[in-house]
């Protein structure tokens, strides 16, 4: 079992971030049961630097609290590597307070849904969507997190 979670941080805000072990141990949670290896790398940005992605990728002008930017060979080698994930703390700290959840657990759902994203997890049609969610529950349960939804 091989997990690499890289952390970059172009927050400048005085939020207090969660340290890598904890980003690690929330990636490794919700790969174990899918992958005995990976490498997720992570940037926590400000909001004009997840409005600039949202607004390239996604067509949206404003924040939002995630994105996930799956990597996809072009070989039929495994690469461990399986993708990006910007995360932008403002916004997950805005909706933290504005839900009544305790930052760390938004944290670590976001991170989780995150990781989820790169495995091909999706949202978009709403029997997938029950499936990405009952998921998050059952990772973050395992971690003693309780239901976000």
């Amino acid at each position: 079992m091989s997990f690499q979670v890289h952390i970059e941080s172009g927050c400048t805000s005085h939020f207090e971030l969660p340290k890598e072990q904890q980003f690690r141990k929330w990636v490794e949670t919700a790969l174990l049961p899918f992958r005995e290896d990976g490498d997720v790398n992570i940037r926590i940005v400000e909001n004009d630097e997840m409005i600039q992605l949202n607004g390239q990728y996604r067509d949206k002008d404003k924040p939002t609290n995630v994105l996930a930017f799956a990597y996809h060979p072009t070989t039929d080698d495994p690469e461990p590597l399986l993708g990006d994930l910007a995360v932008c703390a403002p916004v997950v700290v805005a909706e933290a307070n504005q839900q009544n959840k305790p930052v760390e657990h938004h944290w670590a759902h976001l991170i989780m849904h995150g990781t989820l994203h790169l495995l091909g997890f999706d949202h978009i049609e709403s029997e997938d969507a029950e499936q990405m969610e009952q998921q998050e529950i059952e990772l973050l349960a395992q971690l003693g997190i309780p239901n976000p939804y």
